[in-house]
């Protein structure tokens, strides 16, 4: 679906400038940076880039005048993420003709659904994904736990990620987070959890199950890696695809299971997707356990009918 006046084409490295110029004070309202200037290089020149990730920029008169970038997750899930728009052309249907580009794209490769995350403050963001075919999906916070490699679970933990599947595939927070988990291939992105990513998990990363007269909580981690804070300093991350548990005991030791593997890989900074939920939230808080003050949403398009 084309919009007169907006040209779409493939990002390059020649327009990082223009793009810096429209999106480095994003956030500036928030004290807060935009990663697109930090990223931009390495986000469209991925050895992985053509089939599984497109970035579209929207050209009017010559000027690149918004961003956005769109990757396979699956076979049949896409992630759109990154989307930006020189504030002189709100309004001027470019962010339409990226979004739909970006729809088109993924069609072609098989997508049936198209998902991005929006800060839950993020009032214009929402509303641009609502005006572009995105529905709501789920919500999620994100729990802190402090790492430290002599935490001891009181139940015992396994790695078992047949056991996790057969947990999670049963619980509350599955059916609260519609069955999204962060993807171990795509940072901030959510796709469906299955029983071959945690498979995968188990072989690659780390996939926990905690048992205690059963299952009573799973967790996996999905990367850990170094990057540089906004002091500038190396800050070695490790991050966590979900959390689940049955109760405040469970989330205890899924929690402790965490902050043990976050120590043993010397972590600084640790995070888990957690349901948003009065239950879990509280939980996390009851372990004295930091979580970020705000959710953030998920959205989903449907590109079956397009």
């Amino acid at each position: 679906m084309g919009v007169s006046g907006v040209e779409l084409r493939p990002a390059t490295a020649d327009d990082y400038d223009d793009v810096v110029a429209f999106t480095e004070g994003t956030w500036a309202d928030r004290g807060r940076s935009d990663y697109i200037p930090r990223i931009y290089h390495d986000w469209i020149e991925g050895p992985d880039g053509g089939e599984r990730r497109r970035t579209l920029v929207g050209v009017v008169d010559g000027d690149v005048v918004g961003i956005a970038q769109a990757v396979m997750l699956s076979e049949h899930e896409a992630w759109c993420q990154g989307m930006r728009v020189d504030p002189d052309y709100r309004g001027e249907r470019v962010g339409e003709a990226v979004t739909y580009g970006l729809f088109d794209w993924a069609r072609e490769r098989g997508a049936a659904v198209a998902r991005n995350m929006v800060f839950s403050w993020n009032v214009a963001g929402l509303g641009h994904s609502r005006a572009m075919g995105f529905a709501p999906a789920t919500e999620f916070r994100w729990a802190h736990p402090e790492p430290d490699a002599d935490a001891e679970p009181a139940a015992t933990v396994t790695g078992d990620p047949d056991a996790a599947w057969s947990y999670w595939a049963d619980s509350d927070a599955r059916d609260h987070l519609r069955g999204l988990a962060l993807s171990m291939d795509e940072t901030w992105a959510t796709r469906e959890l299955t029983r071959g990513l945690l498979r995968r998990a188990a072989d690659e990363t780390a996939t926990f199950a905690v048992q205690d007269g059963g299952t009573r909580g799973m967790a996996y981690r999905v990367r850990d890696y170094e990057r540089e804070n906004e002091d500038g300093e190396l800050e070695h991350r490790a991050e966590y695809g979900v959390g689940a548990w049955d109760d405040l005991d469970a989330c205890r030791d899924v929690l402790a299971a965490v902050r043990r593997d976050a120590g043993e890989l010397g972590a600084d900074h640790v995070r888990v997707l957690v349901p948003e939920t009065a239950r879990h939230v509280s939980d996390v808080a009851a372990t004295r356990t930091r979580v970020s003050d705000e959710p953030d949403f998920v959205m989903a398009a449907d590109l079956t009918d397009r």
